[in-house]
């Protein structure tokens, strides 16, 4: 075993072949055109990503050079000129789909709105011709801090529209971590809404956008201020506009601006364990080709299907898959504003129920919760409308994707667990529905045009099952293109870590994987999360699945803690079922159980019980703050998108 690559320990040989009926109506319909697809990709890849380019989009101009690839910098269609908002929008007026539902909205409180894309069309137009009021013009940027209403996905559009520049800053964020954001994007304008509902609560998203002004932000002239929740707020004389005031003086026609395929589209943050958040750049034309064909594809989306993603706008989930690429492809995509709550923790089920959804993609801890909290809930509704589901944010453990299969797609349901993260823009690693047979944990194959491989700290490729890191080595055209104002960072945190070779670049952000006899891929989890046990370097999520494989386990989280003798031992973080209680005799149980499951030397030398586990607001546990607390160490680094500070305090006070 190499020290350079990481143990893989986990054997997962279940296997579930796409339905016979699933596969006749599918876009990409069996493995055999799946590898057709991948191959000529992979042996022309510009030519490839060209005639997507000339088919699936429209284009006010056309490129010069497909590809500009000057490591580790790439440009794509250059010369081409287009708009993402023409393409989710206007294109779609002069067809049936004019009519259409665009976005079908439902409130926490029970409100709903549909919008068709005429009525989209409308309102993007009328936002965009208020933001040009308010000074914004091409390359300025516009900070978005809303909550999820129809017009967060309004405001992106509105600012596409016009060629400004999106940084959208998820509405759970604080006022410190808002102020940081806006300014490290040099922000002249932020769009907001008085408040939104979560959990049963008002969050009060103007009064923290206020907080973060005050500390100082230079560059911000005006605040658009969306009515949602009604209480009264403070309105800065001179600095805060209503939206609903100002919409109805402005016209609903503004054309779309034709911008270069490489202008900047979207500035999105993402947290560093340490220092301050990095800023990742995408652009415009690449970007709109790679969400639009991975929705069209992953999802194989039909002209009928009602597609839910859970996530919110603030994270790339919400950018590319709930925006983006579904209005690209004149699809109908369903925001919800809530969240499971004490009032109603089935509301997932009634949306599913109301609106017959046909396609749901969500996160493995929300599934996981969706497990704690019972099979009665689902089981008490109509979820026959679906017929396809998804999974993102983080590897899926076998036990949760079993249950997601079972009790929620009924066993007649694929799934896509799609690997892919904030800077690659979408999807990765994927299966295709209709084609794909489906292994519970792995992400299965490279999308078609993605040459991914898992390579030791040298760039040599490991052997079958060997545990390594995850790498692309060859450009794709949603590809993040710097940090914001640090293309020094860029270089350094995504293509140094694995030095070049033979000419080779390696693109990598920070996942250990393995490859297994079919070539699926297993991702193993952060590197930076690997635990070394006597010598053996061990993937965190390995070690995660054995235990919440326990019936008594919700969710688990594994870290190293240093010990002289083996320099690591395991302690593992639990969450237990609801009719389970902590003790001592169910602690030597989970033990024997990861024993037994993956072996001895994966045996937790401490196990921790807690009700909950410190999460980012996305929903991903938040490891390097357990590995702070099971090594009695002080808390360090951002923890700016920790949802809950108070589940720290309770398991410091329990260790």
């Amino acid at each position: 075993m190499s020290s350079s690559t990481i143990e893989s320990i986990l054997q997962e040989k279940r296997t579930f072949p796409p339905s016979p009926e699933f596969s006749q109506n599918a876009k990409i319909s069996s493995m055999e055109a799946y590898q057709q697809l991948y191959d000529r990709a992979a042996a022309d890849p510009e030519s490839f990503w060209e005639e997507l380019a000339e088919t699936e989009l429209h284009w006010f101009q056309k490129w010069d050079t497909v590809l500009d690839w000057q490591p580790p910098v790439a440009q794509w269609f250059v010369g081409g000129k287009l708009n993402i908002s023409y393409n989710c929008l206007d294109r779609h007026l002069t067809t049936w789909r004019k009519n259409k539902a665009a976005l079908i909205w439902e409130g926490e409180p029970g409100d709903s709105r549909t919008l068709t894309y005429a009525q989209l069309h409308r309102e993007v137009c009328q936002m965009a011709n208020v933001l040009k009021q308010l000074g914004a013009q091409k390359g300025d940027r516009v900070g978005i801090y809303m909550p999820m209403i129809p017009e967060a996905a309004i405001a992106m559009l509105a600012c596409a529209r016009i060629g400004a520049v999106h940084s959208v800053v998820f509405g759970g964020f604080s006022a410190d971590a808002l102020r940081q954001r806006l300014q490290d994007g040099e922000v002249k304008l932020v769009i907001t809404a008085d408040g939104g509902w979560r959990k049963d609560n008002i969050v009060h998203l103007k009064d923290e956008v206020d907080k973060a002004l005050v500390e100082g932000v230079p560059t911000v002239t005006n605040v658009l201020v969306v009515k949602r929740t009604g209480q009264d707020i403070h309105m800065e004389a001179g600095r805060d506009v209503w939206w609903h005031e100002l919409q109805p003086t402005v016209s609903a026609d503004c054309p779309a601006e034709p911008m270069d395929s490489e202008d900047l589209l979207f500035i999105l943050y993402t947290s560093g364990s340490t220092g301050k958040p990095k800023g990742v750049v995408h652009t415009t034309g690449g970007y709109n080709l790679y969400t639009h064909v991975t929705t069209q594809w992953t999802f194989d989306l039909k002209d009928t299907d009602v597609y839910w993603c859970t996530a919110d706008v603030g994270w790339i989930t919400g950018h590319s898959y709930i925006v983006y690429g579904p209005l690209s492809n004149g699809a109908t995509s369903l925001m919800y504003e809530g969240a499971p709550r004490p009032s109603n923790p089935g509301c997932f089920w009634d949306v599913v129920e109301k609106y017959g959804v046909t396609i749901f993609y969500t996160a493995p801890t929300a599934i996981r919760a969706f497990m704690k909290a019972g099979d009665q809930l689902p089981k008490a509704r109509d979820l026959s409308s679906l017929r396809l589901l998804g999974t993102v944010g983080e590897p899926i453990n076998p036990e949760a994707w079993m249950w997601y299969h079972q009790v929620i797609g009924g066993e007649r349901c694929p799934i896509v667990d799609t690997w892919w993260q904030t800077e690659t823009g979408g999807f990765m690693i994927t299966p295709l529905p209709g084609a794909t047979p489906t292994k519970p944990g792995s992400a299965t194959r490279p999308f078609p045009g993605i040459i991914a491989e898992v390579v030791d700290l040298d760039g040599n490729p490991v052997g079958v099952n060997e545990g390594g890191y995850l790498t692309i080595k060859y450009p794709w055209p949603s590809m993040m293109r710097t940090v914001y104002g640090d293309f020094d960072r860029f270089r350094r945190s995504y293509w140094e870590h694995i030095p070049p070779k033979d000419g080779q670049y390696f693109y990598f952000a920070g996942d250990g994987a393995r490859q297994d006899e079919d070539g699926y891929f297993w991702v193993m989890g952060r590197v930076d999360d690997v635990i070394s046990v006597a010598g053996h370097r061990l993937g965190t999520m390995e070690i995660e699945s054995a235990l919440v494989s326990h019936p008594a386990v919700a969710e688990a989280a594994v870290v190293g803690k240093p010990d002289e003798l083996k320099g690591e031992e395991v302690v593992a973080f639990v969450s237990l079922e609801g009719e389970y209680t902590p003790s001592e005799e169910l602690a030597k149980e989970l033990k024997k159980h990861v024993v037994e499951e993956i072996g001895a030397i994966a045996r937790p030398g401490e196990i921790r019980f807690s009700d909950d586990l410190p999460k980012t607001r996305s929903g991903k546990i938040m490891r390097r703050l357990l590995r702070n607390l099971a090594a009695g160490e002080e808390i360090t680094g951002d923890t700016s998108t920790l949802q809950d500070r108070s589940v720290l305090d309770k398991l410091r006070g329990g260790a």
